[in-house]
């Protein structure tokens, strides 16, 4: 049961897009169409699967135990970007297109705030190995929920007619607000 109310936490309830708007840069660029959507949400949801518990042995064995605690923040960027170049290298031999489609977006998942965010926040809250894994997976999803959301109103808005002055960058902005609102209501559910 703790473990389902960690997922509805970070799926919903702590989103990491809409409620601590955190990643904004990937969820605002890459929501133009559902597959670039799809894949910038799973690359994302890999780094911080293996970027958290990486972090967590790295505080606890290394930064701790050393008194360098005043290095985490260097020491988990470190940690992201090695793991941002691996699904760089993998994207560009496997999936070339999806590869294209993400362009600055993917190597930007270095400095994507979620991604540092959660390896800090399982940090502050104190989370063992095994449930900092699984709460990085749960904010993960959150993510791709977020940004496949975003990607599927922006494609149906496309194809209708707005103000001239509303297309683009104005529509995603406004539907990104509705959509942190709305997400807001789950905020009585735990």
């Amino acid at each position: 049961m703790e473990y389902f109310l960690l997922l509805i936490s970070a799926v919903f309830v702590n989103n990491v897009v809409l409620a601590q708007y955190l990643g904004q840069c990937p969820y605002l660029g890459c929501s133009k169409e559902k597959g670039v959507s799809i894949g910038m949400g799973a690359a994302v949801i890999f780094v911080m699967i293996i970027a958290t518990p990486i972090t967590w042995l790295i505080q606890y064995n290394v930064l701790v135990p050393l008194g360098l605690d005043y290095l985490q923040t260097i020491m988990f960027i470190l940690v992201i970007a090695a793991l941002v170049q691996l699904v760089e290298m993998f994207l560009k031999k496997a999936v070339p297109p999806l590869y294209s489609s993400l362009g600055i977006f993917l190597p930007l998942i270095t400095t994507n705030c979620a991604v540092l965010g959660v390896a800090i926040v399982v940090q502050r809250e104190g989370f063992d190995l095994g449930t900092s894994t699984y709460y990085s997976f749960a904010t993960g999803l959150g993510f791709m929920l977020a940004l496949i959301l975003l990607a599927a109103i922006r494609e149906r808005l496309e194809i209708s007619r707005l103000p001239l002055s509303m297309k683009g960058v104005p529509a995603a902005l406004v539907l990104a607000g509705i959509m942190s609102m709305s997400f807001m209501a789950f905020a009585g559910m735990i």
